[in-house]
């Protein structure tokens, strides 16, 4: 049994899941030419590959300094309480945040980790001061800024590797 097997997917559908981490607006056509399968074959394959959850969603990957959000930030917030109520409270507030593009439960000495997009520092400040410190049972808040960006990717490549 290949090491990818157990997720009931074959190195067809992977080389398809590569292209469309790639490019997710590739048509069923040029994904066709691509790996030598019919636009149909593949038509069924990524369908099934959308039912069975494989494929989230496809978005745009939108230029945000472009867009006038150049700094990025990475926030570690610590809770005054690990109780499920005040884990709830943080989860269902940090939702609303319009400035947080990414909020995960973590372990170690911190126990959310946010990324943020904002315009300056001084945007920052303002997200601070009106979102970040209204959050429930919050006790220290870190905040880290991203100098330069080495890599980003919504996909890393380990997942493909040996598989297609």
């Amino acid at each position: 049994m290949s090491k990818f097997e157990h997720v009931g997917l074959d190195a067809v559908d992977f080389q398809i899941l590569r292209e469309l981490s790639v490019d997710g607006r590739a048509s069923d056509v040029w994904l066709g030419e691509k790996i030598n399968l019919s636009s149909t074959a593949v038509a069924r394959r990524r369908k099934m590959l959308e039912e069975r959850g494989a494929v989230l969603s496809y978005s745009a990957d939108l230029n945000m300094p472009m867009l006038g959000y150049s700094v990025v930030v990475f926030v570690a917030i610590e809770l005054s309480s690990q109780a499920e109520k005040a884990l709830n409270e943080f989860e269902q507030e940090v939702i609303k945040c319009p400035s947080v593009s990414y909020c995960g439960f973590v372990s170690g000495d911190t126990d959310f980790l946010l990324m943020l997009n904002v315009e300056s520092f001084e945007d920052y400040d303002r997200v601070y001061r009106s979102e970040l410190s209204k959050l429930p049972h919050v006790s220290r808040i870190r905040s880290s800024f991203v100098i330069r960006e080495v890599a980003r990717r919504s996909t890393p490549p380990i997942v493909f590797q040996d598989r297609a």
